[in-house]
């Protein structure tokens, strides 16, 4: 049996950022744990066959007895220990992906706010051009500033896109990138870097300003309202591309 699409999520990271001492894959967001929320969509997605859930060595249990089994997350099959850095994270959950797989899919734990919609397109882009990425037009004015502080120049802001996950790949394409940045020593902050290294192209679809990456304390305030629209729409009937949200 083919595994069409397995979703990996990197949620090993610390949360230095945060503050404080626990994990901000763990921080609560909307009463519940800000992975749960991630996973909810993923498990939701219609188009998603297998989850591989990458998290720190001494929270396998709690997350396989917390997390995967509380909340009946019966798409999650592995979760495996991360690495130091997110880099490291997405290369032992790649290990773990089985070779019959046709797409891998990575999304942060820390964006909670993806949609179906996100899913599906993406995974539709990366079955056509082998990698594509959720990203975002940059809206505002962009300068760039010397060390001085003083503005050199403003940059123009057409060309530029703000990434953000779900990002999707040829797995063939994404081993061989992780592979090679791993011997070679080659770091990248999103998985789409290493495949432009590698000379693919890479396809971009539009994301959303709703889908953020959670990394400091005003971003769990931005967050709880987001969910507390998304919570008041599934109330009045929700929308399809949000029933990941809906879904408890």
């Amino acid at each position: 049996m083919v595994n069409q699409v397995v979703a990996l999520v990197p949620a090993a990271g610390r949360g230095l950022r945060m503050g404080g001492s626990i994990p901000k894959q763990f921080l609560s967001l909307g009463g519940e744990p800000l992975i749960v929320q991630s996973l909810r969509a993923l498990q939701a997605a219609a188009v998603v066959d297998q989850i591989i859930l990458a998290v720190p060595s001494a929270d396998i249990e709690y997350c396989k007895s917390e997390i995967v089994s509380r909340h009946r997350f019966t798409k999650v099959t592995k979760v495996v220990a991360g690495g130091a850095e997110r880099q490291d994270s997405v290369r032992h959950a790649l290990a773990e992906v089985p070779s019959n797989t046709e797409i891998v899919l990575v999304h942060d734990a820390v964006r909670p706010f993806l949609t179906q919609q996100m899913i599906d397109e993406v995974v539709a882009s990366a079955r056509k051009h082998g990698a594509a990425i959720v990203a975002l037009p940059m809206r505002d004015t962009v300068k760039q500033v010397g060390q001085d502080g003083m503005i050199e120049r403003t940059v123009d802001r057409a060309p530029l896109w703000l990434a953000q996950t779900p990002q999707a790949f040829r797995r063939s394409w994404i081993e061989t990138a992780h592979q090679k940045a791993y011997a070679e020593g080659v770091r990248a902050t999103d998985d789409a870097f290493l495949l432009e290294w590698l000379g693919h192209s890479v396809a971009v679809v539009e994301g959303s300003g709703e889908n953020i990456k959670v990394t400091r304390p005003e971003d769990l305030v931005i967050g709880e309202a987001i969910l507390a629209s998304r919570m008041k729409e599934c109330e009045t009937g929700g929308t399809s591309e949000r029933r990941g949200t809906c879904e408890k």
